[in-house]
């Protein structure tokens, strides 16, 4: 790859930390130490990957047209406008994978699917822990959101939480699982709560740092054990997507 030769101006103490890194293996000059932390530093700042949770039985409604489009590739497109390079879609073997493998080929970013059997999503969403080691996307395999995803992910890196949610409002709650904010901390979440004193919804796209595999033990369902759980330990944040939203099916 092409390189362009630059002049700046560094603190002379920041200078000798940036050559104590120079090994002569590994980083083996100043040049590709400042570049090799400049990119890091630069990658942990976005969310470069992200998930789709996709259950076997839900694979015809990511075939499905929304917006004149079949979902996955609205779901693709919509990850790619907004800076994902990797795209993982977690899903079970069906008869209709063959069609779900078709619906992918040509993305403009690269899609993996991983087969992993589980009993629910948190279950599913495991199978990411030696894949991804910096902040990344989930969204539902069946939804269709379309909204401004760098604020989510710039409202994410400066909360410093494990977790944030995308949330949005709606009138009638019982199909949703429901949160209920102090400022912008979800400090009480409940997925379709009987009983409920909130309009504030689940939008089903989430940002998590790396570190949330930590809490997974026990957690089968991200909606009815990882959440309550975040939110009870002050570690997850809501985001209005303020956005177009459809959940394909219903």
């Amino acid at each position: 790859m092409p390189k362009s030769k630059i002049a700046i101006s560094v603190d002379n103490s920041l200078l000798k930390l940036v050559d104590s890194k120079v090994d002569g293996s590994v980083i083996r000059s100043r040049s590709q130490a400042i570049e090799y932390f400049l990119r890091k530093g630069l990658q942990e700042q976005s969310a470069s990957a992200a998930v789709l949770l996709l259950k076997g039985e839900h694979q015809e409604n990511a075939l499905n047209e929304v917006r004149g489009m079949p979902l996955i590739k609205q779901q693709i497109e919509f990850f790619a406008n907004h800076g994902v390079k990797q795209l993982y879609v977690i899903t079970q073997h069906t008869r209709n994978i063959t069609k779900l493998l078709d619906g992918i080929s040509g993305a403009n970013i690269s899609v993996e699917i991983v087969e992993k059997q589980a009993r629910g999503n948190a279950e599913a969403l495991k199978a990411m822990k030696d894949k991804i080691n910096s902040s990344f996307i989930v969204m539902s395999g069946d939804t269709y959101n379309n909204f401004d995803l760098l604020k989510m992910i710039k409202k994410h890196l400066e909360s410093d939480k494990l977790a944030t949610m995308g949330l949005m409002t709606r009138e009638k709650t019982s199909s949703y699982g429901t949160a209920i904010l102090d400022g912008d901390l979800v400090v009480d979440f409940q997925e379709k709560p009987r009983h409920y004193s909130t309009n504030i919804v689940n939008a089903g796209i989430y940002i998590f740092k790396p570190e949330i595999f930590e809490m997974f033990e026990n957690s089968v369902s991200l909606e009815k054990d990882l959440f309550p759980r975040l939110a009870k330990i002050k570690q997850l944040v809501g985001f209005f997507t303020y956005g177009e939203y459809v959940h394909v099916g219903d």
